[in-house]
């Protein structure tokens, strides 16, 4: 054999190493700094105000590890490695998981809203439009005839107006008695009839076997839009009320700064814990952000704010962590800037 076929014979099994390295994916999760985003490009309130600064979200990438990335997180600073059990609900797909974080963004956005609106004092509205379904039990009979992500808006042919209402129609069935379901599937409207039967570890309860959570859309005057694209999670819906709210009123809340945070959101203002927080610190950091707004969670020792503040030390960030627990307090903060 010569020198050349020798060194390609060798090269064969290095480059089905290389490659298996490559797809293999293990029982992990790795995460790592995302990016920082202005937010006025993707939301848009109907003759809204202009801004001089901005306002950004921050994102931490995360994706299912191989051989590499696992390694490369552990020599990492600002890698994380999570077990698979950590991310995803037990039994929960790849699909369900993604369809649950994309939820809890239009959530976050519809509590963005909210707040944002009353506190411009301007009333809102919220219209109907059925059950969502975040996940299905495969050993229910809802398997394989439903999908996370459907929307169901009738059953028996009868509209319904709450999840609630929806639960309590079910529940009042005989094991066996048929339902037929009028959903929504990516635009399009499907008719399915689904058995019902007790539930395995409650043989006194029946359902079809699906999560659900009520599916309903906001109405507001002046009308507002955003586009997420594919973010998921909740973490976003303190930041899209800030720039919600700045282009409803005509004082433009960032006085020219970059403003950069995270946190979630209630309809009553309050702002939540979230995760990653160092990680999106260093996102902010790296977008040149002047301000980064932290969830205070009322002085907890382990707050996101103490995170905060240790990984902008740790990193040299020049950044004014603010500490923040409900929205009022981030507006009070905003209209003390010089």
């Amino acid at each position: 054999m010569n020198k050349k076929l020798r060194v390609q014979f060798l090269l064969i099994p290095v480059v089905l190493i290389l490659l298996i390295g490559t797809f293999y994916s293990l029982p992990y999760y790795v995460t790592k700094p995302g990016m920082a985003k202005e937010l006025h490009p993707i939301i848009e309130v109907e003759n809204g105000f202009d801004e001089e600064g901005s306002f950004m979200l921050t994102t931490v990438r995360m994706g299912r590890a191989n051989i590499y990335s696992f390694l490369l997180a552990k020599l990492s600073d600002y890698q994380k490695i999570y077990p698979l059990e950590d991310i995803r609900g037990e039994e929960e797909s790849e699909e369900e998981y993604n369809v649950r974080q994309l939820h809890l963004m239009d959530s976050s956005k519809l509590s963005a809203i909210e707040v944002a609106y009353k506190k411009a004092g301007i009333p809102v509205q919220y219209e109907y439009k059925g059950v969502y379904v975040l996940n299905v039990v495969e050993s229910m009979p809802a398997h394989e005839k439903l999908l996370p992500g459907d929307r169901i808006f009738k059953v028996d042919n009868l509209d319904f107006t709450s999840s609630e209402e929806f639960i309590s129609y079910v529940s009042e069935k005989d094991a066996g008695e048929v339902l037929t379901l009028t959903y929504e599937r990516r635009n399009k409207e499907g008719e399915v009839e689904v058995a019902v039967q007790t539930f395995p570890e409650d043989k006194s309860k029946v359902g079809i076997g699906i999560g659900l959570v009520d599916d309903k859309e906001i109405q507001v005057e002046p009308e507002v839009e955003i586009d997420s694209e594919e973010i998921g999670g909740p973490s976003a819906g303190f930041m899209f009320a800030l720039e919600i709210y700045n282009q409803l009123t005509e004082e433009d809340m960032t006085r020219g700064y970059q403003i950069a945070g995270t946190g979630t959101i209630s309809t009553n203002g309050k702002i939540g814990r979230i995760g990653g927080i160092e990680q999106k610190i260093v996102a902010a950091d790296r977008a040149g952000a002047d301000i980064f707004f932290a969830p205070f969670e009322e002085g907890a020792e382990d707050s996101n704010y103490r995170a905060a503040i240790r990984t902008a030390e740790d990193i040299g960030s020049k950044m004014e962590i603010v500490p923040v627990d409900n929205f009022d307090e981030a507006i009070a903060y905003l209209e003390n800037l010089s």
